[in-house]
C-alpha cells in the first residue's frame, strides 16, 4: 500500500488530490509546530514552507517531536525539512531560517500559498505575522498558549475573537482589534494556567512549564483544521 492509501480510504481520491495540491506556510517548528508539521506531512500536503530561527537544545527534549539527542544544536528548520523528506520524499518543502519580525512578515507569506499555520510563541512576533495575514487574507490557523496546561480535553477551536481564558489569546485579540480577523481560527485552551511562571531565560523571556502531551494536541489540531478546510474549500 502507498503512503496515502489509508488517508484515501477516508477522504477519497478527490480529497487526497485536494490535500496534495494545497500549499502551507508553517511559522514555528518547536513544540506545537513540530507536531503540526508531522500532521501536515503525513496527511500529504504537497508544498510546505517552514520558518523558524532557533536551534534545538536540551530543554526541548521533553516536548518537541523534532528534538532528539542527535538533533541538539542543529537549526530547527533544517531538521524539519529532513524529517518531512524522510516521510514523503516527493514533498516540496522549503526551510527559512529567519526570526520573524514586523519588517519581514510579508516575506514569510510571499508566494502562492493557501494556508498559514502559526505556531509562534512570542506575542510581538505572532501579532506581526497575524496582522500581515489579515491584510493578505490568507486562511490562518493559529496556536495560542499551549504551555502551563495539563488538560488535553480543554483544547478548543474558535474564531480568534471568540477565544476566552487564554492570556496569550487575550493579548493577541487586543493587539489585533483594528484588523479583520475573520479568516483567523485559533486553537486554545479553556484551562486556566496551572502555574505562574517566575523564571526568565538569558533573553528575558519567561520560562514556561510544559508537558509533551498538550502541545502535541495543539499541533495536531492545527494540522487537522488545515485538512478540514482543504477538503471543504470551494475551487
Amino acid at each position: 500500500m502507498s503512503m496515502s492509501a489509508r488517508t484515501e480510504i477516508l477522504v477519497g481520491s478527490d480529497g487526497l488530490e485536494r490535500i496534495r495540491g494545497t500549499s502551507v506556510v508553517l511559522a514555528g517548528c518547536g513544540a506545537v509546530g513540530g507536531y503540526a508539521l508531522e500532521g501536515l506531512v503525513r496527511a500529504g500536503f504537497g508544498k510546505i514552507r517552514v520558518v523558524d530561527h532557533d536551534v534545538f537544545s536540551d530543554s526541548n527534549l521533553n516536548r518537541q517531536v523534532l528534538a532528539t539527542t542527535d538533533t541538539l544544536g542543529r537549526p530547527k528548520v533544517e531538521v524539519a525539512c529532513e524529517r518531512a523528506r524522510s516521510i514523503n520524499p516527493d514533498i516540496d518543502i522549503e526551510g527559512i531560517d529567519m526570526l520573524l519580525t514586523e519588517d519581514n512578515a510579508p516575506e514569510v507569506l510571499e508566494g502562492d500559498f493557501d494556508i498559514l499555520v502559526d505556531a509562534i510563541d512570542t506575542v510581538r512576533n505572532k501579532v506581526a505575522l497575524l496582522r500581515c495575514a489579515s491584510q493578505t487574507g490568507i486562511v490562518t490557523f493559529s496556536s495560542m498558549g499551549a504551555a502551563l496546561h495539563l488538560d488535553t480535553q480543554a483544547v478548543r477551536v474558535a474564531p480568534l475573537m471568540k477565544t476566552s481564558v487564554c492570556p496569550l489569546a487575550a493579548a493577541v485579540r487586543k493587539s489585533l482589534r483594528d484588523c479583520d480577523t475573520s479568516r483567523i481560527t485559533a486553537v486554545y485552551s479553556i484551562e486556566p494556567p496551572a502555574v505562574t511562571p517566575t523564571d526568565r531565560d538569558d533573553h528575558g523571556k519567561s520560562v514556561l512549564g510544559s508537558l509533551p502531551t498538550v502541545p502535541a494536541v495543539f499541533g495536531m489540531t492545527l494540522a487537522n483544521e488545515a485538512i478540514k478546510w482543504t477538503l471543504s474549500r470551494e475551487d
